[in-house]
């Protein structure tokens, strides 16, 4: 019987020393912070032109740092060029002539119309005093029935001159038509939109940084015959940079999005660069193989974005860095990284 209490009383013992352990070890987990190590991750921009022609200059580097806006390389563009001279010159042209049918009739065209009917009329005239003439004669047998029929049949051709200059006189003073003025107007604005189209053509000959960014790949030369989406070089973007990171899935509770994070790096000893949780992962992976620690590579983990500042851009893609977060941060300590869009200013304006 005392046996048994004794070994009762080593397992209490043994038990309370465990949970006392136990406790004591969550203590000192819970004082840790959390380190993470990933790598640093950057977007690339696949530069290309919207068109095809002979690539003329290629401007830049690999390497170069280029802001947004800069002129990276250009396309011949001579026969664009010509095209817009003669597309250019078709639209003054027609300019001017809606401006003459938007003007009328002028007044010496109405005043030429009027002489043109006066003219017509003493013609008529003339010839109707001639076919009275001839139609006595005619009767008294001093002229032939065939020269009496010429003269009547000359009394109608001059009627109707008289008519189509009265109706050419109407026509100079009623001025253009409503529809054929809409219809000069409408092949004005096709020409101006054949213009613009030709400018915005002549633009896309020059290829222009989207954004401000690092010449991470040049991939073609002058001379090349470059095709609508072929890409000429590569940007590298500046910012977001971020750190790419994985947790383990026990792990996982003590990360928040927007908690605040210190990463520092090998190169930079001393210095660490502020960053925040911009992303966790909703899926669980297997631990990369780029994870070499072996209690790790066996375990469910979750992708972790580690958003930083970077504003002297010391960090480079692929540098490994250790990232300590903050779990005692508010979870919107630090704003997410922006949306980027392309200036609208890269393309001519209307």
């Amino acid at each position: 019987m005392k046996k048994i209490m004794l070994l009762v009383l080593i397992a209490a013992l043994a038990t309370g020393g465990y949970v006392t352990w136990r406790l004591q070890d969550q203590a000192r987990k819970s004082t840790v912070p959390l380190t993470l190590f990933g790598n640093i991750d950057i977007r690339t921009v696949q530069l290309a032109f919207d068109g095809d022609a002979l690539v003329s200059s290629m401007r830049v580097e690999e390497g170069a740092h280029v802001k947004a806006g800069d002129v990276l390389a250009t396309l011949d563009s001579s026969r664009l060029q010509a095209e817009h001279d003669e597309a250019s010159a078709l639209v003054r042209a027609q300019e001017a002539t809606v401006r003459k049918m938007e003007a009328g009739t002028r007044k010496q065209e109405v005043q030429q119309a009027r002489a043109r009917v006066a003219s017509a009329q003493a013609r008529l005239d003339n010839a109707e005093q001639n076919t009275k003439r001839l139609a006595q004669t005619a009767a008294s047998g001093a002229s032939s029935q065939q020269k009496l029929e010429d003269a009547q049949a000359l009394v109608r051709v001059e009627t109707a001159a008289v008519e189509e200059a009265r109706q050419s006189l109407a026509l100079a003073m009623e001025g253009y038509r409503l529809e054929d003025i809409d219809q000069t107007r409408a092949q004005l604005d096709a020409s101006r939109a054949r213009v613009k189209l030709l400018e915005i053509r002549l633009h896309d000959s020059e290829l222009h940084a989207p954004t401000n960014g690092i010449i991470r790949s040049r991939l073609l030369e002058p001379g090349d015959y470059v095709t609508r989406g072929r890409a000429v070089y590569i940007l590298a973007l500046t910012d977001p940079k971020w750190v790419r990171a994985y947790v383990p899935e026990p792990s996982l509770g003590r990360v928040r999005h927007g908690a605040q994070a210190s990463v520092t790096s090998d190169s930079f000893a001393g210095q660490s660069f502020d960053g925040w949780v911009g992303y966790i992962s909703p899926v669980a992976e297997f631990t990369p193989k780029t994870v070499e620690t072996t209690d790790l590579r066996t375990q469910l983990v979750y992708e972790v974005r580690v958003y930083l500042k970077d504003p002297s851009d010391h960090l480079r893609l692929g540098m490994p860095t250790t990232v300590v977060i903050d779990e005692q941060s508010p979870p919107a300590a630090a704003p997410g990284p922006a949306t980027r869009t392309i200036p609208a200013t890269t393309r001519p304006q209307g």
